[in-house]
């Protein structure tokens, strides 16, 4: 099974349940809340709920989810008392004494294993093309779809996207298949009724009820990261399934859970019907996507940033480094700019440029545009190819600032970067800066992260060599009536911008 640690707690991405694990843990058949559908719930292709049941919803698009069953290939290497005559062989003591006499170490044996793992899946083309997630068939070397009525067919995989999490298999049944269509995401409200179709932990296709709980939930797990919260049960063996409205239309592809204990705590998460409809029809189309890459690291514009850097809203990315010999490199981005528009599109968060270049077809030429200095500018960008090992536009946690002449406004000291420092610092022959000396525990610079150790690069903007140079640009930026500055902070490898509000008084 998968897992993505996130901030001390599991989530565990659902496809991965063992059957070769005995299903020995009891299941608990309770909390039988009655989930009542609204009384005039639409209809879509006949499908109409009545009052207190989702009977009909079930009855239509149940037919259409399918059981996705992979095996994989796992080497184990069998330990040194193994010899290849057997575990029972005469001649085993003679093999061991061979060796040992020798000296020489017993060869190993390796011996290949095959697991086989279990997901969901759902029908969208009666001619057999199957939806279901990348973590449920990757390093599958055999892959089989159990119907709904039983009827196990070998699946061909059409194509799967590592950074959306979504697989399309296809296969070849000898009448056309029940199908479930793809309903609008975007429509969901918080609090909306749907049901989650899947087969958890292998029991069988399985139906539970919830709400959406929230929109939007990042998990930092990719680009793509817009998932819908739900509360709707979800267990191992769901992933893949459809998620699906009171129109008993598709607006998810359950993904994940939040679970401290393995199992379903209420808190699941959906890839949204809007994301997933246009990678599956790239995927039917090319078998494979080609994401964008600009090679910028971003993060987040605050209020404070706004305010210190001249901007009216705190919107867009802001870049806190520029790697060498990539598509922003050569566009002429620089450390210091707000990326607020790409390709025409405002950019409101690093999310919405991550995703938006991840998009982006690799080649195409786009127009940029970034805030520079207190005015807009426009570059012309050419979007490059996205490795596995490459990230599209990678967001960074603010990370604070280090060495001494008194700041009062903000309560630091700074130093010069000498030999010394550069020595202590691990910092490069040429490196200039100012580097934190000391930071007072109940100033500003304190709270806002600063650490001792902190090489600052820039103040708002305007890159400073000396101690001398960074005072000067902390102190202009009190007397024009900022309430913050921008700092650009080095620490160890990482770069990254720290507001610090001035002190009142």
């Amino acid at each position: 099974m998968s897992h993505i640690l996130h901030r001390n707690r599991v989530l565990a991405l659902l496809g991965a349940a063992i059957i070769a694990v005995p299903l020995a843990t009891p299941v608990i058949l309770g909390n039988n809340t009655a989930f009542a559908a609204p009384s005039s719930a639409p209809a879509v292709s006949g499908i109409v709920a009545p009052a207190g049941s989702f009977a009909s919803i079930v009855s239509a698009d149940k037919p259409a989810v399918v059981t996705v069953t992979t095996t994989m290939k796992t080497e184990s290497v069998a330990s040194d008392e193994t010899s290849p005559f057997g575990e029972n062989s005469p001649f085993n003591d003679q093999f061991k004494q061979f060796f040992g006499q020798r000296g020489m170490p017993m060869p190993q044996q390796r011996q290949s294993q095959r697991s086989q793992a279990l997901g969901s899946g759902f029908v969208i083309s009666s001619d057999g093309y199957i939806v279901t997630n990348n973590h449920v068939i990757d390093n599958a070397i055999d892959i089989k779809v159990t119907l709904d009525d039983g009827t196990e067919l070998p699946a061909k995989l059409i194509g799967a996207d590592p950074k959306s999490d979504l697989a399309v298999l296809k296969i070849e049944a000898k009448t056309p298949l029940a199908t479930v269509s793809w309903g609008d995401s975007d429509k969901l409200k918080l609090g909306d009724q749907i049901l989650a179709i899947g087969n958890p932990f292998g029991i069988g296709t399985t139906v539970t009820a919830g709400i959406v709980s929230a929109r939007g939930r990042d998990l930092h797990s990719g680009p793509y990261d817009d998932f819908i919260q739900i509360d709707a049960p979800i267990n191992h063996g769901n992933s893949g399934g459809p998620l699906v409205n009171s129109d008993g239309s598709v607006v998810g592809v359950n993904t994940a859970i939040y679970s401290p204990n393995g199992g379903s705590v209420g808190v699941g998460f959906a890839i949204p019907s809007d994301q997933a409809q246009r990678v599956v029809a790239k995927l039917m189309k090319d078998g494979s996507i080609e994401h964008g890459f600009i090679g910028v690291q971003i993060q987040p514009v605050s209020a404070d940033i706004a305010n210190a850097i001249g901007l009216e809203k705190s919107e867009g990315a802001l870049v806190a480094s520029v790697n060498d010999d990539t598509p922003a490199a050569k566009a002429g981005v620089q450390v210091g700019d707000v990326i607020t528009a790409l390709g025409g599109q405002a950019i409101s968060s690093p999310r919405d440029l991550s995703r938006m270049v991840a998009d982006m077809t690799p080649g195409s030429k786009e127009n940029l545009t970034v805030w520079r200095q207190g005015a807009s500018k426009n570059l012309q960008l050419t979007i490059g190819q996205n490795s596995q090992d490459q990230q599209q536009a990678s967001t960074d946690q603010d990370k604070g600032g280090p060495a001494a002449q008194k700041l009062p406004t903000i309560g630091i000291g700074l130093a010069d970067v000498n030999d010394q420092v550069r020595q202590a610092l691990n910092l490069p022959e040429h490196e200039t800066g100012a580097v934190v000396a000391s930071v007072a525990p109940d100033k500003p610079a304190a709270e806002a992260g600063l650490q001792a150790g902190d090489l600052i690069l820039s103040v708002n903007q305007h890159a400073v060599k000396t101690a001398q140079e960074a005072k000067m640009a902390v102190a202009n930026a009190g007397r024009t009536g900022r309430k913050a500055v921008l700092l650009l902070i080095q620490r160890g490898s990482d770069q990254s911008f720290v507001t610090v509000p001035f002190a009142v008084g």
